[in-house]
């Protein structure tokens, strides 16, 4: 086997012969003529620049890794930053959350007792029938409420269907999108559509066939309801699963509450979920964080 360290083969026994260092010679010229031994004059000298540049180098290092630290130092956002994302926060889930998630499939809510003449109030649950596709504001909504609702910058309205446990009584939930202002916001649009003239139910209900709502959207008078969160107007409009006239006129408080609570305990829950205050950001996400 050839040895990869040298040219001599195994087979010689000899080592390799390592190169002699050569001695340095002195001569007259290397002789100072001060008397002074080379390195204690002109070495001196030529060493002043070497330390300057010694120094730089080590303030550059100490700068350098003063800005690298500051980098992964948590930065936090101020009062105003962190109230701005968390607006924008809540004014994009209308477009980033599933449908399932603004209109979950059931809903609890609760009849007062005073309805049925206890002391306790009894606890209902609504269940979801269907969720209707995107809708403009002049479709989802009376006529003129959906003018008013476009002239104040509704951007579309979200709707579902649902109905209570015994499928007697429906309600149709839609949600508006609008700006956050306080000037075209959603509690000052609720405040302008009850002074309008806009007769109620101001949002249009929604039948989903072959189930107990199939005829809900019909002409049957109806009850409204209306709740604001965060850029969101909460609509609800509520009655007969059936579509049958509900008599406002006479003395059935009972059935009064019952679809009050529906309509409330409905357009609540959903309102809560778009409208709930998000985690106050910290910092804009470096390491440090």
């Amino acid at each position: 086997m050839r040895d990869e360290l040298g040219d001599s083969s195994p087979e010689s026994g000899r080592l390799p012969v390592a190169p002699q260092r050569a001695e340095a010679q002195s001569s007259p010229s290397s002789t100072s003529t001060s008397g002074r031994s080379p390195g204690a004059g002109g070495d001196t000298r030529a060493g002043r620049p070497r330390r300057k540049s010694r120094r730089g180098v080590r303030l550059l290092l100490v700068v350098s890794a003063g800005a690298a630290a500051t980098q992964f130092l948590p930065r936090h956002f101020s009062a105003a930053q962190r109230n701005q994302i968390m607006t924008w926060e809540v004014g994009k889930r209308w477009r980033s959350w599933p449908a399932g998630r603004i209109f979950p499939s059931a809903i609890d809510y609760h009849l007062p007792g005073s309805a049925f003449g206890s002391g306790e109030s009894l606890a209902l649950r609504a269940q979801r029938v269907g969720i209707a596709p995107q809708a403009s504001c002049r479709k989802a909504t009376a006529r003129p409420a959906g003018r008013l609702l476009v002239k104040r910058g509704c951007l579309a309205v979200l709707r579902a269907t649902y109905q209570d446990t015994t499928q007697t009584f429906a309600v149709t939930v839609g949600v508006a999108v609008l700006p956050a202002t306080p000037a075209a916001g959603p509690r000052a649009t609720a405040l302008a559509l009850s002074k309008s003239d806009a007769p109620q139910p101001w949002l249009r209900a929604v039948s989903f066939g072959h189930t107990a709502t199939a005829h809900f959207a019909g002409k049957g008078h109806k009850v409204a309801w209306t709740d604001a969160a965060g850029p969101y107007l909460v609509l609800a409009t509520v009655g007969y699963a059936d579509g049958r006239p509900w008599l406002s006129q006479g003395h059935d408080t009972y059935t009064r509450a019952e679809l009050h609570s529906l309509a409330a305990g409905v357009a609540d829950s959903v309102a809560g979920r778009l409208g709930a205050i998000p985690p106050a950001p910290l910092c804009p996400g470096s390491p440090g964080c």
